[in-house]
């Protein structure tokens, strides 16, 4: 029996090119018709009971959507596949990762993770995926990459507030890394913006406790407003955290404007660190931060962290 052509290709097309037998079969096809796609090579099959309908290397939509269709009713992309397909994530990743109610039990297949869920998350979109509260968690509680859990959480909170995520947060169960997310929303919250701010915060302010300085200060200087990283009030001094990605070849011209513009009009002290600086030496990063600070009138002292530390020096 032959399909509905037009039905079948909006259906298709709608599918990023996938489909499953049980669609055909509504549209009034049956298996001797798919098989005789497959013959002629002009459908692909790439899991039981789901096909491709063209030649060729599938996009990673085609092949998200092939997955879905395979795992059946209630399915729905999650960790970092749902991250992609949510923009939380901007390289696709391998293998597609679909969750499924509990009470399915589809069979493993090549390029697929499966996890059955007791409770399944709200799911939207094109290709259903889990909202960015429940990615987010999933995928902290996978990963326990700080730095990558860091970035997740400033995308995350682009789609959902953080009242919905620390709700989701509390009602799950056995959760992995549960204090390392708590304690990173809380600093997203705070103004992080950045792993290598969070890693500053961490790892240079409160382990050698320092003077909690004050994130993403905007101030209206020499005409024109400027936003420091990092902004000891009262105390003369800023830093600016430099990434990689904003500033890949040092200080740019701006950022020197900058710089001469708070000097001039607060006479603050702006030290400017790296990721090698806050990440490859904290404790370096922390004494210069330090005796800044000092050299303005800060009375206090850093504690070392440790005993190799650089502030005990």
């Amino acid at each position: 029996m032959t399909p509905e052509s037009h039905r079948l290709q909006a259906v298709a097309q709608h599918q990023y090119g996938a489909i499953s037998r049980d669609q055909v079969r509504r549209l009034g096809g049956d298996d001797n018709w798919i098989r005789t796609q497959l013959a002629a090579q002009r459908w692909v099959r790439i899991h039981p009971g789901v096909y491709l309908s063209f030649t060729g290397e599938p996009s990673w939509s085609a092949t998200a959507f092939a997955g879905l269709l395979y795992a059946g009713k209630g399915a729905a992309l999650s960790h970092r596949s749902a991250g992609y397909s949510l923009g939380m994530i901007n390289r696709a990743p391998r293998p597609i990762e679909v969750s499924v109610p509990h009470h399915r039990q589809p069979a493993p297949q090549p390029g697929m993770v499966i996890r059955r869920r007791r409770v399944m998350p709200m799911c939207f979109g094109r290709i259903p995926a889990t909202n960015a509260a429940d990615t987010l968690i999933d995928i902290a509680a996978t990963s326990g990459d700080v730095d990558e859990v860091v970035r997740l959480a400033r995308e995350a909170l682009r789609h959902v507030h953080i009242a919905y995520v620390r709700k989701v947060l509390e009602d799950r169960q056995r959760l992995r890394h549960r204090s390392l997310l708590t304690e990173i929303l809380g600093a997203v919250e705070a103004g992080i913006e950045s792993p290598l701010e969070y890693r500053y915060r961490r790892d240079v302010e409160r382990r050698h406790r320092l003077p909690r300085s004050v994130l993403q200060v905007r101030q209206l200087l020499d005409g024109l407003w400027i936003r420091a990283d990092s902004l000891y009030r009262g105390r003369g001094v800023r830093v600016e955290l430099d990434g990689q990605v904003a500033h890949p070849g040092g200080r740019t011209d701006s950022d020197v404007w900058r710089d001469n513009a708070a000097l001039v009009a607060t006479s603050d002290l702006t030290l400017r660190y790296r990721w090698a600086h806050v990440a490859g030496n904290p404790c370096a990063t922390a004494r210069q931060v330090a005796q800044a600070l000092q050299s303005r009138g800060w009375r206090g002292r850093p504690t070392p962290c440790g005993p190799r530390c650089a502030v005990g020096r």
